[in-house]
C-alpha cells in the first residue's frame, strides 16, 4: 500500500493556510479531478478522493490540530485510516464525498457537474466520542480494547431501510427520482443554474410509501455494539483515534458515523512521562551514595538493577537507553532517566552522631564539594544534554 501523501501537499497549500485558502484549494482540485470531467479515469478518481480526505482533515480545526501534532497517526487507529475516511482514499464512496462536501462544487457551475449516481445525497450518522484510559505499560506495548457502545443501530426488522418491505417505495414526486432539484437564480453574473438536494426525499430519489412499524420509518433504533479497538503503541494524552463506521447508524441505510477514541493516560506511581522518555526519582541512602552499590528501579515493563558508582551526588542523572516509550510514528524509543536523590536521616541517635562527627574530622569530608565545582545551572544543562 502506497504511503499517504502530506495533506498540505495534496491541496498545494502551506501549513499556515487559513480556512478560505484551504477551501479554495480543495475546490480547485475537486473541479480538476471531478468524475464527470474525467469519465473512466481511475487515477483522477483516486486524486479526487485524496483531495476530499485532505480537505476533511484540514477544514476541521480539531482534526487539523491533531494532524499537525501527530501526522497521519493522529487521524487513525492501528488500521491507518484517516479521520472520517478510514482505511485510505477509498474509505468513502463518491456518494459520501458529495454528501459531505457537495456544496463546494456540486451544481454551482452552471449545472455542469453532478455527483456520481445522479447527485443523490447519502444520509450519514453522527460521530460518537468515548474516552479510554491506558496504563504506561499498555501505551508501551499497544493494546486492543473491547468497548460496549450505546448507539443507534440499524433496525433489525427492516434492515435499516425504514420501509415495511421491498415494495414499500415510490419515486419521489418532487425530483422524479434524481435526488436533487435545479433552480434558476439571478446573480451578479446573470442567471445561474443552482443544484440542491431535494427537500422531499433528502437526496434519496425515492420515498417510503409504507413505513416499518418498529422504527417508524427511520431505519434506526437504540442499541449496543461491542467494538474492538486496536490502539498502537506510543499514543499520548489527548490524542484521538478514529474508528470509521462505528458511530451512530444513519437513517434509511446511509453511512454510519465514526467512533472517536480520546486517549487518557493513567498516572504511574513511580514513573513520570516526558514525551517518549520516562523519569524516575531514585532515593538512595548516604552510605550507598558514598560507597556505591546496586539498586533496583522500576521500568515500564518490570524492574531493572542498576549500579550506583561510589561518590554519587544528588542530582546525577543515570540514563537507561531504550527503556522509555516507543514513538507513535515508529521513530525509535525513548529512554528512562533516573534522577538520583540522597535521603538524609532526620534524627541521629548518640552512637550515630558520634560516628558522623568522627567522619567529619577525616580529610575526605573536609571539602565542601567534589562535583568539580559545578553549580546548579551546569548540572541542569547536563541533565538535558
Amino acid at each position: 500500500m502506497a504511503e499517504k501523501r502530506d495533506y498540505y501537499e495534496v491541496l498545494g497549500v502551506g501549513k499556515s493556510a487559513n480556512a478560505d485558502e484551504i477551501k479554495k484549494a480543495y475546490r480547485k482540485a475537486a473541479i480538476k479531478y471531478h468524475p464527470d470531467k474525467n469519465p473512466g479515469d481511475k487515477e483522477a478518481e483516486e486524486k479526487f478522493k485524496e483531495a476530499a480526505e485532505a480537505y476533511d482533515v484540514l477544514s476541521n480545526p480539531d482534526k487539523r490540530a491533531r494532524y499537525d501534532q501527530f501526522g497521519h497517526a493522529g487521524m487513525s487507529g492501528a488500521a491507518g485510516g484517516a479521520g472520517g475516511f478510514g482505511g485510505g482514499f477509498g474509505g468513502f464512496s463518491m456518494e459520501d464525498i458529495f454528501s459531505q462536501f457537495g456544496d463546494i462544487f456540486g451544481g454551482h457551475f452552471g449545472g455542469g457537474f453532478r455527483s456520481s449516481g445522479g447527485g443523490r445525497s447519502v444520509n450519514r450518522g453522527s460521530d460518537i466520542r468515548v474516552k479510554v484510559r491506558l496504563t504506561l505499560q499498555e501505551i508501551a506495548e499497544g493494546v486492543t480494547k473491547k468497548l460496549k457502545i450505546n448507539k443507534t443501530v440499524a433496525c433489525d426488522k427492516c434492515g435499516g431501510t425504514g420501509a415495511k418491505d421491498a415494495s414499500s417505495y415510490g419515486t419521489c414526486p418532487t425530483c422524479n427520482g434524481s435526488g436533487y432539484v435545479v433552480t434558476m437564480q439571478n446573480s451578479f453574473f446573470g442567471r445561474m443554474q443552482m443544484q440542491s438536494v431535494c427537500p422531499t426525499c433528502q437526496g434519496e430519489g425515492k420515498v417510503i410509501t409504507a413505513k416499518c412499524d418498529k422504527c417508524g420509518g427511520e431505519g434506526t433504533e437504540r442499541g449496543q455494539e461491542v467494538v474492538e479497538i486496536k490502539i498502537p503503541a506510543g499514543v499520548g494524552e489527548g490524542m484521538v483515534l478514529t474508528v470509521s463506521g462505528k458511530g451512530n447508524a444513519a437513517r434509511h441505510g446511509g453511512v454510519n458515523g465514526d467512533l472517536q477514541v480520546l486517549i487518557e493516560e493513567e498516572a504511574h506511581p513511580e514513573l513520570l512521562r516526558d514525551g517518549n522518555d520516562l523519569i524516575h526519582n531514585l532515593n538512595i541512602t548516604v552510605t550507598t551514595a558514598l560507597l556505591g552499590g546496586t539498586v533496583e528501579v522500576p521500568t515500564v515493563d518490570g524492574r531493572a538493577k542498576i549500579k550506583i558508582a561510589p561518590g554519587t551526588h544528588a542530582g546525577k542523572v543515570l540514563r537507561l537507553g531504550g527503556k522509555g516509550l516507543p514513538d507513535v510514528n515508529g521513530y525509535g524509543r525513548g529512554d528512562e532517566l533516573v534522577v538520583v536523590d540522597i535521603t538524609i536521616p532526620a534524627k541521629l541517635n548518640s552512637e550515630e552522631r558520634r560516628l558522623i562527627e568522627k567522619l567529619a574530622e577525616q580529610p575526605s569530608f573536609q571539602k565542601a564539594s567534589s562535583v568539580k565545582e559545578q553549580n546548579i545551572f551546569e548540572r541542569m544543562k547536563n541533565f538535558f544534554r
